[in-house]
């Protein structure tokens, strides 16, 4: 089959605890499906007990490394290997060091902690009930900026994931809250990812909104594409769908990553 798709660069594996398949099951899948590669970016093995639940351990990362050798060797120069790594916290202290020991091809950050609450996490979805949303925005945001300043991400991964399970602001000051970040954003060069798991999650919309994506094409933000498969036949899901989102909001274009250098292609 003929490459009509962008790459996949958000997907994940069994030894997250939350997901399922080794990545040589999302090569198979990407290619039959005839995305342009994948990269695997299963979540970052974290010191200190920081969601243990949800990655690797450190032990287990050497495993990680071994699959997506795997899946490399079966696929050569279709499958990429990356990761996700969360900001948080703490995390200056031993992520840069951990990011420039492993050749990755695409380093993803994300934020899914404001404290100590997993705010996407289902599990504690009652936590939202009392939540004052605009401050939610807020904290999320300061924690992107951090994100940012750090400059150890080459995208960020689901923007406006506080959105999840439907807690929006009016847009007009959800936009407010977001040029700044957008505008740090794009002088740190990074690109952002259009993720299309949001659809699979109760608030049925892509990361980011079209409005926010409107304003990154203004801005010249890359982007990039990324199904945040947690099972093999996730990979690519809609990407059709967010290729139309793409140029709907101005874009002619995406990126791809290799040993962590964007490269620009055309889209589809």
């Amino acid at each position: 089959m003929s490459t009509t798709l962008p790459a996949d660069t958000h997907t994940h594996t069994a030894l997250c605890h939350h997901a399922e398949g080794r990545p040589l099951d999302y090569a198979r899948t990407a290619k039959a499906r005839g995305l342009q590669e994948i990269c695997i970016t299963d979540h970052v093995p974290a010191p200190g007990g920081y969601d243990a639940s949800s990655r690797m351990d450190a032990d287990e990362f050497p495993h990680y490394l071994d699959w997506v050798g795997e899946a490399v060797n079966a696929f050569p120069g279709f499958v990429k290997l990356g990761i996700e790594a969360d900001y948080h916290p703490g995390c200056e202290d031993y992520l840069p060091a951990f990011l420039e020991k492993t050749p990755f091809e695409l380093v993803m950050g994300s934020v899914h902690f404001i404290g100590d609450w997993g705010f996407d996490n289902p599990a504690t979805l009652p936590r939202w009930e009392k939540a004052d949303i605009s401050a939610v925005w807020d904290d999320y945001l300061a924690l992107v900026k951090k994100l940012v300043d750090m400059k150890c991400f080459d995208a960020l991964s689901h923007f406006d994931l506080p959105k999840k399970f439907g807690h929006r602001l009016p847009e007009a000051i959800m936009l407010n809250k977001v040029r700044p970040v957008l505008d740090l954003i794009a002088a740190s060069g990074m690109a952002m990812e259009l993720n299309t798991g949001g659809l699979r999650k109760p608030v049925k919309e892509i990361y980011p909104s079209l409005s926010i994506l409107t304003l990154m094409r203004e801005r010249n933000i890359p982007i990039l594409f990324g199904s945040d498969a947690h099972a093999p036949n996730e990979v690519g899901c809609d990407f059709e769908r967010a290729v139309a989102l793409a140029k709907q909001a101005g874009y002619t274009s995406y990126v791809r990553f290799s040993k962590r250098k964007a490269i620009s292609e055309s889209l589809p």
